[in-house]
């Protein structure tokens, strides 16, 4: 890591326009590049440089319960009076194209029921629930383009927005993780995200989201961690068949067997399947449906039953990139996200797409039949 470090440093003084360093004595520039490989962990919890802590450092226990009550209030009132990006001038809201890249929202993943649609046809929904989203943050891309996380091959198409969910008690946090909901106006979130979105879907901080952001029938891609599953080996973590269990094997059933073979291919290839870390792994799944939504406890029905994660767990929901089933401009989506004044009639409690079938209308109807006199 020392190595690193001197060659990045060497390579940056190199770039200097008045820098003369090893310049009489170094006459090729490749030298000041550092291309020693640095060896990583595939998987680590330690957050980057650029993370503001987010637990505090001191923790006060010995609060009384007046005390933390009048704490909570004083919270309250703060974040009532507190000056919202909302009551200021509304931005612009621009319309939908082919190239446009909405914000998406982090719901809380409950569980799989089954659903029928109209000709009994079963199908397995997952339940994405969408908890206290608010955008807190957007970076224009000129300002994302010199920041953190940027890609060369965005180049300067695309901005970034913020979304939190979860509201929770100052109090649980740091100063400093505090202040970045200081710009929306917002209490501080459990959980953060960040979405590629295009110019003219910027959405401005503060802005509620909820599940009214998708219709039913629209199709989205779902993102979150694979199921942690700790250290495994090759039987649970690829599936192998393991050796004889009779028969002379000493030890050896549930191993891989031989790993490097000789000739002029010997070694270890790259990409062989061998014990390690199984799951935590971010995995996406692309194109699921939404085939019902019910705005009452903002829950998404998504077709799937295999989306990441466990119960309970948070899962990044977006528009799909698969370009046949994007929506088409004639019928685009609430741009850039849906807000109360866009529909005329009173929301439903619950939509349902016209292929699904729904328990509460009639699935059978009887004719009356006409009474027969019979003339004695």
């Amino acid at each position: 890591m020392a190595s690193a470090r001197y060659g990045s440093l060497l390579c940056r003084a190199s770039n200097c326009v008045n820098n003369c360093l090893l310049k009489e004595n170094v006459s090729i520039s490749r030298v000041l590049v550092n291309h020693q490989p640095a060896r990583g962990r595939k998987r680590t919890s330690v957050p980057p440089a650029w993370f503001v802590q987010v637990e505090p450092r001191q923790r006060s226990r010995d609060l009384t319960r007046e005390n933390r009550d009048f704490l909570q209030e004083l919270a309250v009132d703060v974040f009532k009076t507190s000056r919202s990006p909302l009551r200021d001038e509304p931005w612009e809201r621009e319309e939908y194209t082919k190239r446009t890249f909405r914000t998406g929202v982090l719901a809380l993943k409950i569980g799989v029921v089954p659903q029928w649609t109209t000709d009994g046809q079963k199908i397995f929904t997952t339940m994405l629930q969408v908890l206290d989203n608010h955008v807190i943050r957007y970076t224009p891309p000129e300002k994302y383009q010199v920041s953190a996380g940027w890609k060369p091959w965005r180049k300067n198409k695309y901005g970034v927005v913020v979304v939190g969910a979860l509201s929770c008690d100052p109090s649980e946090f740091s100063k400093d993780y505090n202040n970045l909901f200081a710009e929306a106006g917002v209490p501080p979130k459990r959980r953060l995200t960040r979405f590629l979105v295009t110019e003219n879907a910027k959405v401005q901080p503060g802005t509620p989201l909820s599940v009214m952001h998708f219709r039913v029938g629209d199709y989205v891609d779902c993102q979150a961690k694979t199921v942690d599953h700790g250290f495994q080996g090759v039987v649970k973590r690829w599936g192998f068949k393991g050796q004889s269990q009779t028969h002379g094997v000493t030890k050896s059933h549930r191993r891989m067997g031989s790993i490097g073979g000789g000739g002029d291919k010997g070694g270890i290839w790259k990409g062989k399947k061998m014990p390690g870390h199984m799951g935590n792994d971010w995995k996406d799944l692309k194109g699921l449906r939404i085939w019902r939504i019910n705005t009452k406890y903002n829950i998404l029905y998504v077709q799937s039953s295999c989306i990441p994660g466990e119960n309970h767990t948070f899962v990044r929901v977006m528009d799909t990139v698969l370009p046949l089933r994007q929506p088409s401009q004639d019928a685009p989506p609430p741009m850039p996200t849906w807000f109360p004044e866009d529909s005329d009639q009173p929301i439903s409690e619950e939509y349902f797409h016209d292929n699904l079938f729904n328990f509460k209308s009639p699935s059978i109807q009887y004719e009356p039949e006409e009474e027969v006199v019979k003339k004695r």
